[in-house]
């Protein structure tokens, strides 16, 4: 994660911090002494997801890589590949549709919130249960920065095309309820 991003109310990376058992997070700054030692789990294969990687490997087993994911704007991103890009495999995924990170503007399309990319991955694997999990996890992070800042009539048009009311009916009346002043 690219140290700008740390305090980011927005931050998709420590979404996936709190969400995914087992997951790390290790901060980036520019000349930093990061090494690779201190992040790569030995007998794993190191996929560094980004755009400009080659495609995810066919027959790829989530039991023998690990996945660094580059959490920081675009500039940022691709100032953290050129630091790590000889400590693995990059590879990019099969991304379909818009990004549905309505909390940060996507300059083009193909951009993806941290988060997005890693739910592709997901997928590809064939992990649905993991996948399901952090998806709703990051459609309930989208909707609540949505409602956190006002954009109520922007928050229900995101809510329009979710899953969260069937799946956490209780939670989403609760979120939904006037609070008295």
């Amino acid at each position: 994660m690219h140290w700008r991003e740390f305090d980011r109310p927005t931050s998709t990376g420590r979404l996936v911090n709190r969400v995914m058992s087992g997951s790390r997070c290790h901060l980036f700054r520019p000349g930093g002494n990061m090494a690779r030692e201190s992040i790569a789990r030995p007998g794993r294969e190191l996929l560094i997801l980004h755009p400009r990687g080659e495609s995810l490997p066919v027959g790829t087993r989530a039991d023998q890589v690990q996945v660094l994911l580059l959490d920081g704007s675009w500039r940022e991103s691709v100032q953290m590949a050129q630091a790590v890009t000889t400590w693995g495999r990059l590879v990019r995924l099969p991304a379909a549709g818009p990004s549905r990170n309505a909390l940060r503007r996507q300059d083009a399309p193909g951009q993806y919130a941290t988060v997005e990319s890693l739910l592709f991955l997901l997928a590809a694997l064939g992990l649905s249960a993991a996948e399901l999990r952090l998806r709703q996890q990051f459609e309930l992070h989208v909707y609540a920065g949505l409602r956190a800042r006002g954009a109520k009539a922007q928050a229900e048009a995101f809510l329009a095309t979710t899953s969260l009311r069937e799946t956490q009916p209780e939670l989403m009346s609760r979120l939904e309820q006037r609070r008295p002043n």
